[in-house]
């Protein structure tokens, strides 16, 4: 278990997140893959009470609108939850900024956590800071990726582990598919592709079991989308799932810790 002391009082988001963690007894994120603001506030309140983590992107919402900002911050606070807009930032810093802080979305208002490619850079980091940092908010660097043949490996990899540490009072860690860095840093690694089978969608995405993803691999966070609420299931179905996988990922959780 990644110990928050050793975060406090740096990062306040990887405190928030670790403490509610420990609380919810629920290292699970769900992947909200869904396209309008009804699906999206459905799934934040009928699996906030399982999940640590709502994983949205807000960009292919086709209704959406400032209220929905709103509720979902709402919801965040009723079930204890942080959100975090996958955007995977990949451009300047200047761009970035601006993506960031404005046009319709503003993603630094309200989403605790997003992430970036670190393809680009420092620059990436500091143009994200700009709007972030004064608000407390959380960066995950992309530094592995769970599809067939992904470039983010290796050096690449290593290139991100290095970039987070420039800039550890902003960046709280990765998405990943194992532990990184050295073995007494403690990023926090948030990682898809989960399933409660091995497997595969046809796509080139990779499943993996929560067990083998906590226990084996040392992440912290398992995302899970489709495996959830996919496959037209009702509200009872979907939440009986989110608990599969709940249950799975802390007992792997607390088995690594030694609990």
């Amino acid at each position: 278990m990644v110990p928050w002391q050793r975060w406090h009082p740096q990062q306040p988001t990887a405190v928030a997140l670790l403490t509610l963690m420990d609380r919810k007894k629920t290292n699970l994120a769900i992947a909200a893959d869904v396209t309008t603001k009804a699906e999206l506030l459905r799934l934040a309140d009928l699996l906030g009470p399982s999940i640590c983590v709502l994983k949205t992107h807000i960009d292919i919402i086709t209704d959406f609108d400032a209220d929905l900002v709103e509720r979902l911050k709402e919801l965040a606070e009723k079930h204890e939850f942080l959100i975090f807009e996958d955007r995977k930032f990949a451009d300047i810093g200047n761009t970035t900024h601006l993506q960031y802080t404005s046009g319709p979305f503003k993603i630094a208002s309200w989403s605790h956590i997003t992430n970036a490619h670190p393809i680009p850079g420092d620059t990436i980091l500091h143009g994200l800071a700009i709007g972030g940092k004064p608000l407390g908010r959380g960066i995950l660097l992309l530094a592995e990726m769970s599809t067939e043949g992904t470039l983010a490996a290796g050096a690449y990899t290593d290139q991100a582990v290095a970039m987070a540490r420039r800039h550890r009072g902003f960046v709280i860690g990765f998405i990943g598919m194992r532990k990184l860095g050295e073995p007494d840093e403690d990023w926090i690694v948030m990682t898809p592709g989960v399933g409660l089978e091995q497997g595969g969608d046809g796509l080139g995405q990779v499943y993996r079991t929560p067990r083998q993803v906590v226990l084996e691999s040392g992440c912290d966070v398992i995302i899970v989308g489709r495996g959830i609420y996919g496959g037209n299931r009702s509200d009872a179905e979907v939440v009986q799932r989110a608990e599969l996988f709940r249950e799975a990922g802390w007992k792997a959780y607390l088995e690594r810790s030694g609990q």
